[in-house]
Parts: structure tokens; C-alpha cells; sequence
């Protein structure tokens, strides 16, 4: 009966969470495309500053992934969701002090990737906790519609925060945006207490860390590669738009997180229903053909579309794949994997910033799309044969 209940309404606890880390991620999706046009405008830096700007707190999540997933596993995801949010503000207020100091771009620079570390550890606590918890909520039968929802809380607030951050840094200054991105987890941090908590697995045998990622390695590897589409437009659409001279630069992360949020609300049931390498294998084809778009772009609207379609592209590919990740352990392990196979997405934003800063360089802002095409396509070769291999086993 409850698998059927979340074909039709999920529970609203589950939507509850969700509409909480939509409100606190805003908090990570305003910094994004404001942080390199702080750094190389305000402070003067160069495109590989600005992109160690963008990619650290990345790098942060990467390195506390293991440590998320433990916490959630053994002292519940709620305690883990609570501390994410705790750095979330944390990281906002270090940012809001590096905006002081537009004057001494070496030490605002410092405070700046301090602040950017604490929010990759936020994220890490908050992104795996918010997943865990909800498959405590609705079972383990529901978890691709549960990753299908909590991305589309997450991009939802990348479509918001995009230009939202730009208008903040506009209107208010980095000072001024960053304190409100410190106000809106603190939101989150008081609405959580709400929800009640799922039993945590304290007592139960664990293997290594290293024993759980070999069994999703590949699964990770394809996450890995698209997320470097994602990681471009984030990182330097901005950048692009505005060294093309054209108008509107905010819109990119408005039109992916678009593109994304309509695939989560409307084909979020497609893993559950099909299972996740099919859909994980057209998805991975459109974001190919959504990132050559914006590299060939010769006009706005172009570069636009693209940023759609790597939107529609990459939404389904982390809840198709997670399913499967979900299904290849038992329950105690789950908030591990799940930590594990996150951190290959966090890999791919947290090293493209700063390598593509310098590919953009020396070969243009465009050259960076065209490598988060080839990406993609190897991806999509991946999941084929992944895909091929499953139904193998299955004859």
C-alpha cells in the first residue's frame, strides 16, 4: 500500500524536507555564479582563481562525503541534516567577511575559500542526510522518486539563485547577498525540528569505506562525467556571456535549473518504473547535445537552449543511477553509498572549476562546453555497457 501511495502523493513529510532544502540551498545557489565575478571583478583575480573559488567548496564535499554518510547511517540523518545547515552559515558569514575587503584581494581571497570549504562540508552533511532521510520516510522501493525530488528542490533553487545572486551582488553588494545567504539555512536549521527523525543503524557490522565505492565505482564514474557539464555552466556561463558581449548572463543556471526541475516533476517516476540505465542512458545523449549546443553557440538564445538541454540531460542521471546504488546495499549501508556516490559528482565540480579556468584561458570560455560534451558522450558509453551487462546477467 505505501509503495502506491507514493506513486500518487508522497507522504508530506517528504515534502516538507524537501521544500526546507530548497529554501536552504538557496544559500549555496546564490554564491554560485556570483563568486567568480567577485573574485575576477571585485578583487581582480584571474579565471583560475575564480574557478578554485567555485570548485573548493566542491573539493570540501569530496573530502567529507565518508564522514556524511557514517554520521547519517549511525546517528540518524536528521543530526547530520541539523550540522549541514550549521556550516551552510557558517560559510556564508566567512563569505559575507571576505566581501569586506574588496581592498585586499590576497586576504579576501583567503576568508573567501575558508567560507567556501565550511559550505562543502554543509553541503556533503546536508545533500546526504536530506536523501537518507527520505528514503527512511517512504522505503527503499520509493528511492528513485525521492532523489528525483530532493534534486529537483536543489536545482530548483539553482534556477532561483542564479539570478537572484546577481541581483543581490548588484543591488547590495557580495557583502549584502552573502548575508542573506546566511539567513536562509538558519530558516531551515528552525523548520527541520518539525519533521521527525528515522532510526539510525548504530550497532550494525560496517565495511570499509573503500569495500562499499568498489561496488559503485562505475556508477560513480558515469555521475562523475556528467557532472562536468553542470560544473561549466555554473563555474563560467556567466563569464562566457559576458565576454561574447551578450545580455541576460544570469539565465544560464535559470535555464538548465529549468530544464531540470520540469524533467524531476514530470518523469521523476521513469527509474522506479523502467529502472535507471535506460533513462540514465537517453539522459547522458541530451546533455551531450545540450553542452556541443552552447559551445557552437553564435548568438544568446543558442547558448540558452543548450543550457536547457544540458538541464533536461542531467536530471535524471543522478536518481536513476542512485536507485541502482540503493539496490546494490543492504539498508545500514545505504547513507555510506550513497555518500560514496555523491562524492564522484562532487569530484567532477570541484576539479572542472579550477582545470577549465585554465583551459578557458588559453583556448576561450566556449572550450570549456565542448570538453562537458565529450564528458557526457563517455558517460553514455559507460552506461551502455553497463546496460549491456545487466541484461546479460538477467537471460
Amino acid at each position: 500500500m505505501a509503495p502506491q501511495f507514493m506513486r500518487t502523493a508522497p507522504p508530506g513529510r517528504l515534502l516538507l524536507l524537501t521544500a526546507i532544502l530548497l529554501v536552504s540551498y538557496l544559500c549555496v545557489a546564490i554564491s554560485l555564479p556570483i563568486v567568480p565575478v567577485f573574485v575576477t571583478g571585485s578583487l581582480g583575480l584571474g579565471n583560475v582563481w575564480a574557478g578554485l573559488g567555485v570548485g573548493s567548496a566542491f573539493l570540501s564535499t569530496i573530502l567529507t562525503r565518508a564522514h556524511a554518510g557514517r554520521l547519517a547511517d549511525g546517528r540518524g540523518a536528521k543530526t547530520a541534516v541539523a550540522r549541514g545547515l550549521v556550516f551552510y552559515i557558517a560559510g556564508a558569514l566567512a563569505s559575507l567577511a571576505a566581501g569586506l575587503l574588496p581592498g585586499q584581494p590576497l586576504a579576501a581571497f583567503a576568508i573567501l575559500l575558508a567560507g567556501r570549504l565550511l559550505l562543502g562540508l554543509g553541503e556533503s552533511l546536508v545533500a546526504v542526510g536530506v536523501i537518507a532521510w527520505g528514503v527512511g520516510i517512504v522505503g527503499p522501493a520509493n528511492s528513485g522518486r525521492v532523489l528525483a525530488m530532493v534534486g529537483a528542490a536543489m536545482y530548483g533553487a539553482l534556477a532561483i539563485g542564479g539570478p537572484l545572486g546577481l541581483a543581490l551582488l548588484q543591488s547590495v553588494g557580495f557583502a549584502g547577498a552573502m548575508t542573506i545567504s546566511a539567513i536562509l539555512p538558519a530558516l531551515g536549521l528552525l523548520a527541520i525540528w518539525r519533521i521527525p527523525a528515522v532510526a539510525p543503524h548504530p550497532e550494525q557490522e560496517r565495511p570499509s569505506f573503500r569495500s562499499v565505492i568498489s561496488r559503485i565505482w562505475l556508477h560513480g564514474t558515469i555521475i562523475c562525467l556528467q557532472g562536468i557539464g553542470f560544473a561549466a555552466i555554473g563555474a563560467f556561463f556567466a563569464l562566457y556571456f559576458r565576454d561574447q558581449h551578450w545580455s541576460h548572463a544570469g539565465l544560464g543556471l535559470t535555464a538548465f535549473g529549468s530544464g531540470f526541475v520540469l524533467m524531476r516533476i514530470f518523469f521523476g517516476h521513469l527509474p522506479d518504473r523502467i529502472g535507471g540505465l535506460p533513462v540514465a542512458i537517453g539522459s547522458l545523449a541530451v546533455e551531450a547535445v545540450g553542452q556541443m549546443l552552447i559551445w557552437s553557440a553564435n548568438d544568446p538564445t543558442l547558448a540558452l537552449v543548450g543550457a536547457f538541454l544540458t538541464g533536461i540531460g542531467c536530471s535524471m542521471i543522478f536518481p536513476s543511477l542512485g536507485r541502482e546504488v540503493v539496490h546494490r546495499v543492504p539498508p545500514h549501508l545505504r547513507g555510506t553509498a550513497l555518500g560514496g556516490f555523491s562524492a564522484f559528482q562532487d569530484a567532477a565540480y570541484g576539479l572542472t572549476g579550477p582545470f577549465a579556468g585554465l583551459l578557458a584561458d588559453h583556448a576561450g570560455y566556449d572550450s570549456v562546453f565542448l570538453v562537458g560534451g565529450i564528458a557526457a558522450a563517455a558517460g553514455f558509453v559507460i552506461a551502455l555497457s553497463l546496460r549491456r551487462k545487466s541484461l546479460a546477467a538477467a537471460a
